[in-house]
């Protein structure tokens, strides 16, 4: 047994890699190739296939799994080659060609009907909307332009022989955009609508679907308004006998027909009206006629009401305008009206004429409803989508195909015109060295048709037509005799006995002109359009607009889509076109059935085979010189912001900068040529790292701006819990709030008593004082909905025994706290009185911090403010334990000296002295993060500061430079040295037993940051972190252990330099400056002459053990590694150094003495 390996696409996920993405790479490049390649994609549901920049679609005849939200995030902003071939890259690429280049956009969708062209224009306006952003006013034109489709195609689409869904009609919707890309207008040109087939269709085809939709779905209340029944009933519906569609629900698509006159705005009595019409319509084609002594006369009366009813005329108006005609005769200069009545064949083709005038204007009226709704005043960009009818063969060919052909043909003739005829000559033009490839020019086939010297034939159609006047018989042999006398001779004619042939590009198709003199005139008589400006409704009025006593010969039928074809070339060639080249697999319309025949003859006429040898000897990409270097400048530094010098040398340094291999690209002589995609796949990736580079820079700065507000709004809410009611501590009013000072994400042992989806807010580890006030370490963690007490016990029995393990000592409910006392001083004392329970005395130096966090979460749970009550004398209850009594205990609390709080403990009174903190109006530092980081800090400010460095070192005052060295420390503390954690214990390498001492903190130690607060700092130069003030400091590797701290205030309480007042501002700098100069010896006599400098002693030296990143001005960066002279060592934890020539301040925490 062999097994095979199937390959699947790099980038999506469980995508079947069938046969070549893109047809360039064939091997063998040949029609038969092209059409294996394609059926081994389609028999994989792969139905995309690239041709270079062309897609080519394969109708699968079913739905696909690959148009989902999903599939639209994936293809968004991506290079082609990074997904599988889809339509979804096609439109992306022209969305964000459009915005890049500034240019109008068009996709041409070609190819027979029944390919599956409908459903591509709807893809790419569904995607289009989906990607493009926009508020009320686009939201609503998305609206309509998605709505547009069920509508127009209800009205222009019908069932044929070889397509369920065939667009009657041609559609260019040109969707307009904004500058920033938001699609805010569009516009619809509609071409030749078939309105032959309302009155009659070939077997198995059907009319058009809006009267199969309202016979279905309408209410029978307006079944019974506008006296519909069955299909069968109805001449112009029962001809062919086809009524239904597999898989398609008339009902709920009528539905969908009327939401969408309501989305572009029609009122109910228009939709009323476009409904009336509509039955009107099949109620006339129920009127016959029988001969009444050579004249027609309406068989039965009765089938004359309800259409008379419906359009608002007179019954007997309109029994007259059908069968009978006012002529105008002219005789010797005079003019005279003759009524002539007319046959049964003339009035069945008034009848005729008239049910296809109303369908035809009420389409013209739906299509300028939906361009109202979205009409644009002015142009900015747009993207166009050709949505028009196939090219079609039947067995019998009318005037319609002909029209439908010759549009087809001048589709061809764009798509050679722009793909290959266009390219091989700019090639020559720009002196590209190049092997011509030769192919079809259908331009000679264009000419046969609409040619006025030689003559084509629709000039002699219209000849033809203007000297038939009132007389029809014989006319259409008339103009095959003419025809043939004009252009036998050409190589792409052939005549036969009924009709004529054109060798198409897609095959020779042969023309019955039977009825082609009566289809090109395209006359309403004048009989028809006074009887309809007769109705008593408005609506139907407008309908008719024309003035019937003009004597200007009416426009023909081909003049009109020969006209329309060739504004619609015009549009398209002002566009940059895209292209998708639609297959039919089969005629049985089921899928994965494969025709070998036809699909190698689609292959053939569509020139696939041309297209993907052009592809592969041309280059991929060519663009102006000075919109290739607009466009690639920021890839180096001489060509950005532009280059300055002749554009050819500039491309010529840019390419050999990003080393593009020279046989990938040409220089003409005013375009760059690129010849592989890949190519230009390497620049585009080049550029987007460079912008990806420059958007982090500006997101990190935006994001830490936006920290630091945020961070300094809830310093300031925080201290407003004790505003002017409690003391603060000297260190405590700028420090940042970390929330996890355990780091509990190295913790999961202590977590694990939380909720598994519950958010810790705050955690650290406390003091916890009992009813003797002997003191324990507790882990306080506070959350949404709880406050635990986690402790630690040893265990008694086990394998584990004699080891400590955690133990959940207390769970209080949030809403169940009845207050929290505190004193006025600057101690760490907090009580948490709890409803019909024990009361929990704590310490902790963050209880400002944890204040603030209960308060807004008891405030979120029991919907009230938490009381907050700051007294010297606080009592609180204890637990009951064994036989005794709860009781209360109290603390007092009272003004004594020194910052270390003097504990007098007696058997219920727990004495807290502790000297003055600074002033209960104490706020936070406000710093404005919106000025640069030198000029928020007092003293002298930015000017003063330039001043400074540009002079001399050896001229500047000796204030001067031993201020560059003991400067005033910054009024933040020093962080705590880096580790893998959250908080000031971290993953520890002690043993339990060791953790389990819980040391007391320092009142000075301030945790490190926390890796969810700021942005992580990423190792940048220190001459751009210095621009940040709050930059963080780079955490250490994994594996490194926690060094050294700074000394504690009780180790060094006379030398803390901290410790006293700090001074604001230029005024406390100015007293600092004038303080050091007076404790200065005096000059000796000399002059002016400088004092010799002393031979330098040899001052300590520190290793940086952790690295650090400058967060002002006097501060200096160093790396792991780096050697630092010690200038001065300072309690606060704040270090003064050297490294080379840069003096500043850096942490003592962050290094250890060699």
């Amino acid at each position: 047994m062999t097994t095979t390996m199937v390959k699947h696409h790099w980038q999506s996920h469980n995508v079947k890699q069938s046969g070549l993405d893109d047809m360039v790479l064939l091997s063998k490049i040949s029609e038969s190739s092209i059409v294996d390649n394609l059926k081994k994609r389609y028999m994989d549901d792969q139905i995309f296939t690239y041709i270079g920049p062309v897609l080519v679609s394969v109708n699968p005849f079913k739905q696909m799994t690959y148009f989902t939200d999903r599939e639209v995030e994936l293809y968004q902003g991506s290079a082609a080659y990074e997904n599988p071939p889809h339509i979804y890259a096609l439109a992306d690429d022209m969305y964000r060609n459009m915005m890049i280049d500034m240019e109008n956009q068009c996709v041409i969708i070609s190819g027979e009907s029944g390919a599956g062209k409908t459903v591509a224009a709807k893809f790419i306006m569904s995607y289009i909307s989906k990607v493009s952003g926009g508020g009320d006013r686009v939201q609503h034109v998305k609206e309509i332009i998605l709505k547009s489709n069920p509508l127009l195609e209800a009205f222009g689409n019908a069932k044929t022989v070889r397509n369920n869904n065939s667009s009657r009609f041609g559609k260019y919707f040109e969707i307009q955009f904004s500058r920033g890309g938001e699609p805010d207008g569009g516009k619809i040109s509609n071409f030749l609508l078939e309105k032959s087939r309302v009155v009659f269709q070939n077997p198995n085809e059907r009319n058009f679907h809006i009267f199969y939709q309202m016979l279905t779905g309408a209410p029978s209340e307006l079944k019974e308004q506008l006296g519909t029944a069955s299909p069968d009933y109805f001449y112009y519906l029962n001809q062919s006998g086809c009524y239904s569609v597999d898989g398609t629900n008339d009902a709920q698509e009528f539905s969908e027909t009327m939401e969408a006159m309501q989305v572009i705005g029609l009122t109910p009595e228009e939709q009323q009206f476009v409904l009336q019409i509509t039955a009107s319509v099949l109620h006339i084609g129920n009127i016959s006629f029988i001969e009444n002594g050579n004249y027609a006369a309406v068989e039965n009366q009765d089938y004359l009401a309800y259409p008379s009813y419906l359009l608002g005329v007179s019954q007997d108006a309109l029994r007259q305008k059908l069968t009978s005609r006012v002529m105008d005769s002219k005789w010797g200069g005079k003019s005279e009206s003759i009524d002539v009545t007319l046959n049964v064949e003339q009035a069945s083709s008034t009848r005729d004429a008239l049910a296809k005038a109303l369908h035809s204007r009420l389409f013209d009226f739906l299509v300028q409803s939906v361009n109202t709704a979205i009409r644009k005043d002015y142009d900015e960009f747009n993207i166009g989508v050709l949505d028009i009818y196939g090219f079609e063969i039947f067995q019998r060919n009318g005037f319609e195909q002909f029209c439908i052909n010759f549009v087809n043909e001048k589709l061809q003739q764009i798509f050679i015109e722009l793909t290959l005829k266009a390219e091989q000559e700019e090639y020559v033009q720009e002196g590209i060295r190049w092997t011509p490839i030769d192919y079809f020019n259908n331009k000679i086939v264009c000419d046969l048709i609409e040619s006025k010297s030689p003559v084509g034939v629709m000039c002699v159609l219209d000849d033809t037509c203007a000297t038939m006047h009132a007389v029809n018989e014989g006319a259409d042999q008339k103009f095959l005799g003419k025809l043939c006398g004009a252009v036998s001779t050409h190589e792409h004619f052939q005549s036969f006995s009924a009709g004529f042939i054109i060798h198409h590009y897609a095959g020779k198709v042969s023309y019955d002109v039977d009825n082609f003199c009566e289809k090109n005139k395209d006359v309403l008589f004048k009989d028809l359009v006074e009887l309809m400006q007769q109705s008593e409704y408005d609506f139907i009025r407008s309908l008719f607009p024309e003035n019937t006593n003009t004597q200007k010969r009416p426009t023909t039928a081909s003049s009109k889509i020969k006209t329309q074809c060739n504004i619609l070339v015009s549009t398209l060639m002002k566009c940059s076109p895209h292209y998708i080249r639609c297959i039919k697999p089969n005629e049985s319309k089921k899928p994965h059935d494969w025709e070998e025949s036809r699909a190698k003859h689609q292959v053939e006429y569509l020139g696939l085979k041309e297209n993907v040898r052009v592809r592969r000897a041309g280059f991929a990409y060519r663009r102006p010189f000075h919109k290739f270097l607009q466009r690639y400048a920021i890839l180096t530094p001489e060509t950005w912001p532009r280059w300055q010098g002749d554009e050819r040398q500039g491309i010529q340094h840019l390419m050999s900068c990003v080393n593009m291999d020279p046989d990938q690209w040409q220089c003409g002589k005013t375009k760059l040529f690129v010849k592989n995609p890949e190519s230009l796949f390497l620049l585009e990736e080049t550029r987007d790292r460079k912008y990806d580079g420059y958007a982090r820079v500006i997101q990190k700065a935006f994001r830490q701006f936006n920290a630091r507000k945020k961070y300094q709004q809830i310093k300031e809410e925080a201290c407003q819990v004790v505003f002017n009611r409690k003391e603060r501590k000297r260190n405590s009013i700028n420090r940042n709030f970390v929330g996890d000072y355990i780091g509990l994400e190295s913790h999961p042992e202590i977590r694990q008593f939380a909720g598994k989806r519950e958010r810790i807010e705050f955690a650290h580890a406390v003091t916890k004082y009992d009813r003797r006030f002997k003191t324990t370490k507790r882990d306080l963690l506070l959350s949404g909905k709880f406050l635990y007490l986690v402790g630690r016990e040893l265990v008694k029995k086990g394998p584990e025994k004699g080891t400590l393990k955690e133990v959940l000592k207390r769970q209080i409910e949030i809403e169940r706290i009845q207050s929290v006392s505190v004193s006025p001083y600057q101690d760490d004392f907090f009580i948490v009185h709890v409803n019909g329970d024990y009361d929990s005395v704590l310490e902790s130096i963050f209880k400002t911090e944890f204040l603030h966090v209960l308060s807004k979460k008891y405030q979120s749970k029991a919907n009230r403010k938490l009381e907050i009550n700051f007294d010297c004398r606080v009592e609180f209850s204890v637990k009951k334990e064994g036989w005794g009594g709860g009781g209360t205990r109290h603390v007092n609390f009272t003004s004594g000296a020194g910052d270390v709080p003097q504990l007098k403990p007696s058997s219920k009174v727990l004495g807290v002295s502790v000297g003055p903190g600074l002033p209960k109006n104490s706020k936070p530092e406000v710093r404005n993060y919106s000025r640069p980081t030198n000029q928020r800090r007092g003293g002298g400010g930015y000017q003063q500061q330039q001043q400074q460095q540009q002079q001399p070192r050896h001229q500047q005052p000796p204030r001067q430079q031993q201020q560059q060295r003991q400067g005033p420390l910054p009024s933040r503390p020093a962080p705590g040295a880096p580790n893998n954690g959250y908080g000031g214990r971290g993953p520890s390498s002690q043993a339990p037993s060791q953790r389990g001492g819980y040391p007391r903190p320092p009142s000075d130690a301030f945790p490190p940051p926390p890796t969810g607060g700021f942005p992580p700092n990423p190792t940048v130069s220190s001459s751009y972190t210095q621009q940040g003030r709050d930059s963080l400091p780079n955490l250490p590797r994994v594996g490194q252990q926690g060094r050294a701290r700074a000394p504690s205030i009780e180790q060094n309480n006379e030398v803390a330099d901290f410790m006293r007042t700090p001074d604001a501002g230029a005024a406390g700098l100015q007293r600092r400056l004038s303080q050091q100069k007076s404790q200065r010896s005096r000059p000796v006599p000399g002059g002016n002459r400088p004092k010799p400098r002393p031979k330098p002693k040899a001052l300590p030296k520190c290793k940086a053990i952790y690295s650090y990143d400058a967060q002002d001005t006097d501060e200096i960066s160093f790396t792991e590694g780096d050697a630092i002279e010690i200038l001065k060592e300072d309690a606060s934890g704040w270090w003064s150094g050297r490294i080379g020539s840069r003096e500043g301040l850096f942490p003592g925490n962050y290094v250890e003495k060699i």
